[in-house]
């Protein structure tokens, strides 16, 4: 009715009625929901490892989330007290300077300046490789590990691309006595996986295709190989997506019963097993879960942690996670997604859910019940369904069935398809995929992990390309391709066929890397900036070691900043002498003006100091009568009759 007698008046008016009773409801379900968590009894803790700011943001926005950007969430994640922050390492160091123009140890530095002690910072490495693809000299490892952890950095996670434990353990060594916690890595991977054809193929050409390699006992195995060298923690690092969870909580049971250190689960929700793999790690026993807030979760990244916490909430779990300031992140991070949408691949926004406000829908709160009864019966096959039945309703991004079915990780996948559809023949991927398996068992079956994984399906492209192109296969090997097998990159899985290596390297014997062959980048002297040196401290010399390509442009462009900043000073200085020069001879009387003058004329730079002060100079001065006489002629002057 009001609307109707006063639409202008009454639209306002009721819409700030609407809004008022919106923000009570939200008040009071707030003080009611805040009441309920108090009221749960929680026998054991759950840590969580926040990924937003590194693996969030790389697994959904490519790394390029600028400074200004992160500085706007630090105060609420000091808030939020996460058990540790993962914010370096991985793409951070290299994407800061390439896209964004920023120095990656300022980045970590200011970070670690705002939350302090409060979270374990954390970054990730390849071991001896560190960001590369050659191990590096122990003086590189020694002193980039030294300075992360100066910088901010409280745990190091290590991992290595073969899962080759002994290129690990100087990156222990040297994080541990710099005073960081060393996480090591055990990478998650699957068998290859052959068709009928390939396996009756291999029975008659008289070459065993392998037998179960990947199983709980390997990944055991490795873990306690890492306890053994000093591993202050463990993670089940499947950067893939591809642990299924029943696995998962089988690896999870038997770490927990048989290795002392911590245990850390990591996984993505690529193919649509990331929710129901951390929860069955949860369910046995896991230490640590790493997760991503909301608008930053799901797809190619970690599950969301208000999924987890609701999931912690109702096996009686303290995540220490203060959820006020949870909400604060999201709400900031929406804003940051929007304006890089550019980079945003799926555009797709979960649903607004506010984890201190909002009561989850009867039947959304029952699939949360029912999938705690399911990971503890080991049901997988319902629970995934339960699990994915959760994620539609938050509106995250459906598995990806193509990765679900190549069992490859989402990123070698796209990198293969890019590959061919730069030559314009992605209708040879399905080719390629059915190569990957003999591909990657001829070069030792690494797991499928960066960089082995985007090496082996370079190799498995090339190989389609040649058959295809009527060449032998082979034919175009790829330079990592040549070194993974030649053995420099360490240890494989299982042996590579020294006929193999032999074709593909021209020997028999594997070799290590040589690291004695090692050269450092020269520090170049920048002549044209004022014959400053190129890296002006350790920090900035590790970056030119190692991000060669990405360093030297960006460190030329600080020293050119800096250079033409100094010389723009200069010429400040100067301008800001000569107006005051210019104020002080404005203040002086007639006679000290004509004074002035009459010393710069006669101030002749060729005569030396002595010649000079005995010049004398004139006293001539304009008389009253003469200035009356000129003032005279001035107004008797003839006027102009031209026009202004």
């Amino acid at each position: 009715m009001l609307l109707e007698l006063f639409p202008l008046v009454a639209k306002g008016y009721l819409e700030g009625k609407r809004k008022v009773e919106f923000e009570a409801k939200r008040e009071a379900n707030k003080k009611a929901i805040a009441a309920d968590r108090s009221k749960i009894k929680r026998t054991a803790q759950l840590k969580i490892r926040d990924l937003t700011l590194r693996d969030g943001q790389q697994s959904l926005f490519a790394t390029r989330v600028p400074q200004h950007e992160i500085e706007k969430v630090l105060p609420f994640y000091k808030d939020a007290k996460f058990y540790a922050m993962e914010v370096w390492g991985g793409a951070i160091p290299d994407s800061v300077m390439r896209y964004l123009n920023e120095d990656p140890w300022y980045r970590l530095e200011s970070i670690k300046e705002v939350i302090g002690d409060v979270s374990y910072l954390t970054a990730l490495s390849r071991g001896r490789n560190l960001f590369g693809y050659s191990p590096y000299p122990e003086s590189v490892i020694e002193g980039f590990n030294k300075n992360a952890v100066k910088s901010g950095l409280g745990i190091m996670r290590i991992f290595d691309c073969l899962n080759d434990v002994k290129n690990m353990e100087t990156t222990i060594k040297y994080i541990k006595e710099a005073g960081g916690i060393a996480d090591c890595a055990v990478c998650y991977t699957v068998d290859p996986k052959f068709t009928r054809k390939q396996r009756i193929q291999a029975v008659l050409s008289g070459k065993k295709l392998p037998k179960k390699i990947f199983d709980v006992d390997y990944f055991l195995n490795k873990a306690k190989q890492m306890e053994a060298l000093g591993a202050d923690m463990i993670s089940v690092k499947d950067m893939a997506g591809l642990i299924p969870p029943s696995l998962s909580g089988q690896i999870i049971k038997r770490l927990k019963k048989e290795v002392k250190v911590p245990i850390d689960f990591h996984t993505h929700c690529t193919p649509g097993y990331g929710l129901g793999a951390v929860l069955m790690a949860i369910i046995n026993g896991v230490d640590i879960v790493d997760t991503n807030i909301l608008n930053f979760a799901g797809g190619p990244a970690a599950p969301a942690f208000e999924i987890i916490q609701i999931f912690a909430d109702k096996l009686g779990l303290d995540t220490g996670v203060d959820l006020d300031a949870v909400v604060k992140i999201n709400a900031e991070l929406k804003g940051i997604r929007e304006r890089i949408a550019e980079f945003d691949s799926y555009k797709m926004f979960p649903r607004e859910f506010d984890i201190t406000a909002d009561y989850l829908p009867a039947d959304i709160d029952a699939l949360f019940d029912k999938a705690i009864v399911l990971a503890k019966a080991d049901k997988e096959a319902e629970l995934l369904e339960v699990c994915n039945a959760i994620d539609v309703w938050f509106n995250f991004p459906a598995p990806n069935e193509e990765v679900k079915a190549a069992e490859i990780p989402g990123g070698m996948y796209t990198n293969m398809l890019a590959q061919l559809k730069g030559l314009g023949l992605e209708d040879l991927l399905p080719t390629v995929l059915k190569k990957v398996p003999e591909v990657r068992v001829a070069a030792g079956c690494p797991p499928l992990v960066t960089p082995s994984s985007q090496i082996i399906g370079v190799q498995a492209v090339n190989y389609v390309l040649d058959v295809n192109s009527g060449k032998a296969p082979y034919t175009n090997v790829n330079n990592q391709f040549y070194n993974l097998v030649k053995g420099e990159y360490g240890e494989t899985p299982i042996d590579i066929d020294p006929d193999y290596r032999q074709k593909i390297c021209g020997q028999r014997e594997a070799t290590a890397y040589d690291v004695s062959k090692y050269k450092a980048p020269e520090n170049l002297t920048l002549e044209e900036f004022g014959g400053v040196k190129l890296a002006q401290n350790e920090k900035e010399m590790l970056l030119l070691e190692l991000f060669p390509t990405v360093a030297l442009p960006y460190l030329k462009n600080l020293r050119a900043e800096a250079y033409y900043n100094e010389q723009a000073e200069i010429e400040e200085q100067k301008q800001r002498e000569a107006a005051e020069r210019r104020a002080a001879f404005d203040g002086m009387t007639a006679e000290q003006k004509e004074e002035k003058v009459l010393k710069a004329l006669y101030n002749f730079e060729w005569l030396s100091a002595q010649e000079s002060s005995e010049i004398k100079q004139p006293e001539w001065k304009v008389s009253k009568l003469d200035q009356k006489t000129i003032d005279m002629l001035n107004r008797e002057k003839p006027k102009s009759t031209l026009g202004d």
